[in-house]
């Protein structure tokens, strides 16, 4: 099942953390690391969405989970399968969020969806790379066409912030509610915390 969020709701950053917290307490265990696996490109504005989420977490004090994909260190098409392989080997049945850039309906650009199961990779450009992940957000950032390369390239940058914004966000909203425990970061954020929780009486 696909839950579609707007990314210029200002409520959607907390909705969307509710929901990606509700999937992960329902299916992850309790002693699987948690893995956030941002896909896409620092050469093509359209598939940058990833490396750019994956850029904002690693900026984070946060701890309790694992980046994989930035701005500087990308995982793209060319190095996906070599990435997989490692995670599989450095841990044992991680918990993989796996986030990456798609197209769609023209009424549909700007939209996050989030999903159970795996993302697949490279259907926008008709690409058959290795479908990774136990829970998947996409950000819809253009329009579906018969030339989706020159889509990507001609993307907004604009489409590309706001979308990564929301969802970083979101995945701040969720990663201090369930890591608040777990680290004395979060204790020293009371405030936040007390915000977040507000916030999730509202709307969760």
């Amino acid at each position: 099942m696909s839950y579609y969020y707007d990314s210029l709701s200002k409520t959607t950053p907390t909705q969307l953390g509710c929901k990606i917290t509700e999937i992960m307490r329902d299916n992850k265990k309790s002693h699987q690391e948690l893995i956030i696996l941002c896909i896409g490109s620092d050469r093509s504005t359209g598939d940058s969405l990833g490396p750019i989420i994956g850029y904002k977490l690693k900026k984070t004090s946060m701890s309790g989970y694992y980046v994989y994909g930035d701005l500087e260190h990308p995982v793209h098409a060319g190095n996906l399968s070599a990435y997989i392989a490692h995670i599989k080997k450095s841990f044992y049945n991680p918990y993989i969020i796996a986030i990456d850039a798609s197209l769609g309906r023209k009424d549909h650009v700007g939209l996050i969806t989030l999903g159970t199961g795996p993302v697949r990779p490279g259907m926008g450009v008709k690409k058959k790379l290795p479908e990774v992940g136990d829970l998947h957000i996409t950000g819809i950032v253009n329009t579906s066409t018969n030339t989706n390369h020159l889509v990507l390239q001609t993307t907004r940058l604009s489409t590309i912030m706001q979308l990564a914004d929301t969802i970083f966000l979101a995945l701040n909203h969720t990663l201090i509610l369930e890591y608040d425990s777990n680290d004395d970061f979060y204790k020293l954020q009371s405030p936040e915390k007390l915000y977040l929780q507000n916030l999730t009486s509202l709307y969760c």
